[in-house]
Formats: C-alpha cells, structure tokens, sequence
C-alpha cells in the first residue's frame, strides 16, 4: 500500500532526462496513481520555452517511457494550459509533487484549492537530478550540448 492514493505532477518533458525519470520515481513509488500534468504547446510559449517536440510528440515520448522504465504504473495524463490543470479541481489529489525548481507553485495550488472549497494537498518537493558537474541537468544543457540525458558532461571540441 502506497503512502497516497493520488497525487499529481507535472512537466514539459521535451526531452526526457534522469532528472524527469527520478521525478516519476518518486512519484510512482509513494502513490498508487499519479496524474501528470504535460504542458501544452502554447503554456511552453507563454513560460518563454521552446521545446524542440510538439506536445502530440512528448506526450508519445512521456507515455513510451512510463511503459517502458514503470511497467505496473498506473497514471494519467492531462494536457496542461496553465499552471496547475487537474491537481486545483480534483478532490481526490491529495499530494503535488514538484521540483526545486517549481516548489513556489504549492503555496498557489493551495490556495486556489481553498477557494474551490477542495483539502490542501501535501507539496512534496524532489530534489533536483545533478550532472556531472554539480549544476542541475536539464532539457536546456542537453539542447545545448552541455550534457547528455544522463548528466554526462559532453566535450566540446
């Protein structure tokens, strides 16, 4: 038996990382269902992202991965046009799992939660994945060919 029921995450994921599989990990391992929240094609636009793979693409990838690295996981996937989607209007959420990176989101979720009458869902912050380097492996370094989607430090020559 899991620590929660439900609880909700969520990502861009254009191009998936050890940082994204330690994120699903986590939640796979304390809940028997997660919801993942994948960030539309425009809400990227709008947080000033760029991914190289349009949403149809990364929710292909997402789902491929989930299958392939969690093969008894069960999840679900909601295509997300802001910054919260299904973890606000859910009652049965009762955790949101973020990032360092994102951990600012919790108070806000809360309270939007309060306001549509809904329980306060735990914020559960995983650490950010390192590279090789100590700095944070993400998407970005990986597009610029800093480090590939393990965190190894790639040279440049």
């Amino acid at each position: 038996m899991s620590e929660f029921s439900l609880i909700a995450t969520g990502g861009t994921f254009d191009i998936i990382h050890r940082g994204h599989l330690t994120l699903l990990s986590t939640a796979f391992s304390i809940s028997d269902k997660v919801i993942i929240g994948l960030t539309s094609d425009e809400l990227a636009k709008k947080k000033g992202k760029l991914p190289i793979n349009q949403y149809e693409k990364r929710l292909e990838n997402l789902t491929t991965v989930i299958s392939k690295e969690f093969p008894n996981a069960i999840f679900q996937i909601n295509k997300l046009d802001n910054d919260f989607g299904p973890a606000v209007l859910e009652k049965e959420v009762e955790a949101l799992l973020v990032s360092d990176e994102t951990s600012n989101q919790g108070p806000i979720l809360n309270q939007l939660r309060v306001e549509k009458k809904l329980p306060p869902a735990k914020i559960i912050t995983v650490p950010m994945f390192l590279a090789k380097d100590g700095t944070r492996i993400s998407t970005t370094r990986i597009k610029n060919s800093e480090i590939d989607t393990e965190g190894n430090l790639l040279s440049i020559d």
